[in-house]
């Protein structure tokens, strides 16, 4: 099975990047937080200090099911302002490759590099940016699109992760992890 990524930057949102981990090891898939350095401690909005398991220039696209963005302010942002990771998910996505956002991340780092042209997504409220094509679904708490998956925030972290688990693989065993989880999905 492929490895899945999650990227982690100075200011992210601890609730969604440590569910994602969470919840996509429950069903059994192997998922990496990557930082910027080298094992890098990344410290996250709310204080949280993570220890990364690698670096942004180890992830092996060839090996990526998926790559995805957790949100908080300025973590989106920190995600957004590097250029290797950028690369990386205009490259994957191109390819049909999978990519997930949540909170600000849709808004700040998926939209303006293009990966989110035509496509239907939901981000934090009152993030939503004009200008990059995206139809944007504000009542909606997680949008699938193709191969993109979007979240809305924190409240939806455990529903946005089931989607990726539902995705890869399928309704079966997303459904047991949540009851496993005492989640009514």
């Amino acid at each position: 099975m492929k490895k899945s990524y999650v990227f982690l930057a100075k200011g992210f949102e601890e609730i969604e990047a440590l569910t994602v981990v969470d919840v996509m090891r429950r069903a059994g898939m192997p998922v990496e937080m990557i930082g910027p350095l080298v094992r890098d401690c990344v410290r996250g909005a709310h204080g949280v200090e993570v220890m990364a398991d690698d670096h942004v220039s180890n992830v092996d696209l060839d090996d990526a099911e998926w790559l995805i963005c957790p949100g908080g302010m300025p973590g989106a942002t920190n995600l957004a302002d590097s250029f290797v990771l950028t690369d990386m998910l205009v490259e994957h996505a191109g390819r049909g490759g999978l990519v997930a956002a949540i909170c600000a991340s849709p808004a700040v780092v998926l939209a303006p590099i293009g990966v989110l042209n035509g496509r239907k997504a939901v981000c934090y409220p009152g993030m939503e940016v004009d200008g990059y094509g995206v139809q944007w679904q504000p009542h909606e708490s997680v949008v699938t699109d193709g191969n993109i998956v979007t979240g809305r925030g924190p409240a939806s972290a455990a529903e946005f992760t089931l989607a990726l688990v539902r995705k890869s693989l399928g309704e079966a065993a997303a459904a047991e992890v949540a009851a496993g989880m005492l989640l009514n999905m």
